[in-house]
């Protein structure tokens, strides 16, 4: 999964074209003045990044959704109907990816989707602004899912600074709030995928995700660009722990009353 290195010709895309323009040429955006440097970079990156125009022909709204589509195309975990939560939705591309891959247009199945940030409408998706750590948003999820969901996935990711110590920590921080709430919010036998880093999850936390399910591997989609740490954790096969405070049927009453 991890992007072949060329040798000397230039890469390219999905669809077999360079990411160079037809005179050769990396595409570079106008200059401006006080415009950093850095930013400067990151847009000539976006400009030539092939997955981006990929996005874009696709109608998704970040790059994003086509990493969960390659992870998905590959391991084939989103099954029609299931009921779906998404931690960190938005601006929305792994919401439409779901909402088209679940069949939810067929009236079976749910998604629900939370972010700090406010997200644009995404047809047969039902968009929460909240932050996962606040008393009463697992309940308030629980009850616009419907009780327990299959899937809870997670594209988080702290700001990053700069300072590894610092970052891994962050990381770690979020890795664990979203274990922490699929482990409330997950029937047995779900699945959860969340944005990792290499060296981001440590080995307690690794013991206790092998505790919870059958199976655990790292992703590395195309999409994620080569020279980024950044990967994903897929568990499957959700063991509720014995003395699981929640209950299996505390939630499914919530979303009931």
């Amino acid at each position: 999964w991890d992007m072949a290195e060329g040798s000397g010709r230039d890469k390219k895309g999905s669809s077999g074209r360079s990411d160079r323009s037809k005179a050769g040429l990396t595409r570079q955006p106008k200059k401006m003045r006080g415009r950093k440097p850095s930013s400067q970079r990151w847009l000539t990156r976006q400009l030539n990044d092939p997955f981006v125009a990929e996005a874009k022909k696709k109608g998704y709204r970040s790059r994003a959704a086509i990493k969960l589509e390659q992870m998905d195309g590959k391991h084939k975990f989103l099954k029609p109907h299931m009921r779906v939560v998404d931690l960190g939705c938005a601006p929305g591309g792994w919401l439409q990816y779901v909402a088209r891959e679940c069949r939810l247009d067929a009236g079976k199945g749910c998604l629900v989707g939370i972010d700090l940030l406010e997200t644009d409408p995404v047809s047969g998706a039902d968009i929460m602004v909240g932050d996962i750590n606040e008393e009463g948003v697992l309940e308030e999820v629980a009850t616009r899912i419907g009780g327990k969901a299959d899937a809870v996935l997670s594209d988080m990711a702290a700001a990053t600074t700069g300072h590894r110590q610092t970052d891994h920590l962050r990381t770690m921080a979020l890795l664990e709030l979203a274990l922490d709430f699929a482990g409330q919010i997950l029937q047995p036998g779900g699945l959860f995928l969340a944005k990792a880093f290499r060296g981001g999850a440590d080995a307690n936390f690794m013991k206790l995700l092998n505790e919870r399910f059958e199976k655990v591997r790292y992703l590395k989609p195309d999409a994620s660009r080569a020279e980024s740490v950044e990967t994903y954790l897929l568990a499957t096969g959700f063991q509720p722990p014995e003395n699981d405070e929640t209950g299996e049927n505390d939630l499914e009453a919530v979303a009931e009353n």
